[in-house]
């Protein structure tokens, strides 16, 4: 079932427990709009007080790019001053947002380039399955643009500084091989082979208790953060609400019978 959006360019579906992210831009090989960027923010607020969706899976239209970066074409009109340049990072960082918080797992699938804000998404996903032929990119250096520093130590934390800045200085493409060498993804397919493994990666996630996940997933949050930021007692009190559950209960009634637990998520 397909959601409405603010634009033709963003589609938003649910299908089962999978909530989809599509970037349908292929036109301009699937680059962000600032309006793209809302609807993206709006689908994932959506998908995160539905308890149907177990998992939310990101991708881009057709077999060229999951997200070549940013639309260009907007600069001129949307970037043109320090003020225009705020309000499109708000914009961004409310997208950014929505999905780091989502409590549920969320997957980049990425098929073709995946390139500056391509990254920048990928990034924030829980998981990142890239195809053979994905190639990668943040081409900064080249244009100019300035990262902020939410961004560079994202991408830090998960390939190391080392890295981070020859991603940055060199603005060179890299691909699917050097990226699962640096721990950008997790798993590298044949693309014929991507979708199928996707979809079968994300009915594992559906299929394992939810409030397990988002325990889990909010300690990840959390130890991100500063050490004085973090909220511990949040994480604890997720954890506790494992232990009173009815899927706990589940859990070890379906281990003891050797069958497969129909969890809930309560």
């Amino acid at each position: 079932m397909d959601m409405p959006t603010a634009t033709d360019k963003l589609i938003a579906r649910k299908e089962g427990a999978i909530g989809w992210v599509i970037f349908n831009n292929p036109a301009k090989r699937n680059a962000l709009s600032l309006d793209m960027y809302e609807a993206t923010a709006a689908a994932l607020e959506d998908y995160t007080k539905d308890p149907a969706i177990r998992v939310v899976i990101l991708r881009g239209e057709g077999d060229k790019a999951f997200i070549s970066g940013a639309d260009i074409s907007q600069f001129k009109d949307k970037r043109s001053s320090m003020e225009q340049v705020r309000a499109a990072d708000a914009i961004s960082e409310r997208c950014n947002k929505a999905l780091r918080e989502c409590p549920k797992p969320t997957i980049a699938m990425i098929l073709g380039y995946c390139m500056g804000g391509g990254i920048s998404i990928a990034v924030v996903c829980d998981l990142r399955i890239a195809s053979e032929d994905s190639r990668f990119g943040v081409p900064a250096a080249k244009l100019g643009v300035g990262y902020r520093h939410a961004g560079v130590k994202r991408l830090m934390d998960l390939v190391g500084p080392s890295f981070t800045a020859e991603i940055f200085y060199t603005g060179r493409q890299f691909s699917a091989q050097e990226a699962l060498q640096m721990g950008l993804v997790n798993r590298v397919l044949p693309a014929a082979e991507l979708e199928k493994y996707v979809m079968d990666y994300a009915a594992t996630l559906a299929g394992n208790a939810p409030l397990t996940i988002a325990a889990v997933k909010r300690s990840l949050i959390e130890l991100r953060k500063d050490p004085a930021e973090r909220d511990l007692a949040l994480c604890q009190k997720l954890v506790d609400d494992c232990f009173a559950s009815e899927d706990y209960k589940e859990g070890q009634a379906a281990f003891m019978e050797k069958r497969k637990p129909a969890f809930k998520g309560r």
